[in-house]
């Protein structure tokens, strides 16, 4: 079984600062993570083969120092990575960015056939859960969004059997191989790198791929393959923070100082504190 899982460096949001004057990230002394999601999605791909043979691939499309991420992952035990890194990918929205992702694993494919493909939920850093579902419609994989469980994969018949969260509960569904995940955080729970595996990680060469590479046309790539963009980002107004009334020494006087604040802001209401 040969499985693609596609992750991406963002930055730590325990950190996101915004410039008030550009609105846009301040990325100077900020660190860069693995996408939680997409590493819970490495984590159960590295589970399948486990349970079942085969190898992982891990591709990530972003700047050189993406590399990181990609060798988090293989610490995790994934087989092989690769980045793809190109100054025309810059700027990319969900859409270029999908078309370039399904271009790599069609290369991918091409070589060793991939079985299943995937990707976190969402990147922390955008949030719109699209890029998984534009790589398989690209490609014309069957996709199931939202997965929570696997239930079994059967590479001799061909299916999948998956458990997905929706609104009020959870779905089981079979489809064919082959297939695209989006990873649910509860999927798996990323392991501890083992100290083999972590200098493997460190040792590793990690195949980079431009856009010439995966045969990508230019007008679908970055700034010009993208409708869409962001027009103003920032940060929410501070709201002031509400009354406090310390109870810890003297209840009964915290409840009356807050009866009489709000008996006060009630005004000419009618109302009194007997009612």
């Amino acid at each position: 079984m040969h499985i693609v899982c596609c992750v991406k460096q963002v930055p730590d949001t325990a950190q996101v600062k915004i410039d008030p004057e550009t609105g846009t990230l301040v990325r100077a002394g900020v660190e860069s993570i693995c996408n939680p999601y997409d590493l819970v999605a490495a984590e159960a791909a590295v589970q399948l083969v486990e349970k079942h043979g085969g190898k992982v691939t891990v591709i990530s499309m972003g700047p050189p120092q993406a590399e990181a991420a990609l060798r988090q992952c293989l610490s995790l035990g994934v087989t092989e990575a690769i980045l793809l890194s190109d100054r025309v990918f810059a700027g990319a929205d969900t859409l270029a960015t999908s078309y370039t992702l399904a271009l790599a694993i069609s290369k991918i494919s091409a070589s060793q056939p991939v079985h299943v493909v995937i990707c976190g939920k969402q990147a922390v850093d955008g949030d719109t859960a699209q890029t998984g579902p534009g790589i398989a419609t690209r490609l014309g994989y069957d996709q199931f969004t939202y997965v929570s469980e696997i239930v079994s994969v059967d590479p001799e018949r061909g299916t999948i059997t998956v458990k997905r969260e929706v609104e009020g509960g959870v779905e089981v569904i079979e489809g064919k191989l082959p297939a695209l995940l989006t990873a649910e955080l509860n999927l798996a729970v990323p392991r501890y790198a083992s100290l083999p595996e972590m200098v493997r990680s460190l040792r590793q060469e990690i195949k980079v791929w431009g856009a010439a590479d995966i045969g990508a046309a230019p007008d679908k790539l970055g700034l010009k393959g993208s409708p869409t963009w962001v027009k103003q980002v920032f940060s929410p107004p501070v709201r002031k923070g509400g009354l406090k009334f310390e109870g810890t020494e003297n209840v009964g006087k915290a409840v009356g100082d807050l009866l009489d604040r709000l008996f006060a802001e009630e005004g000419g209401s009618g109302m009194t504190k007997s009612e």
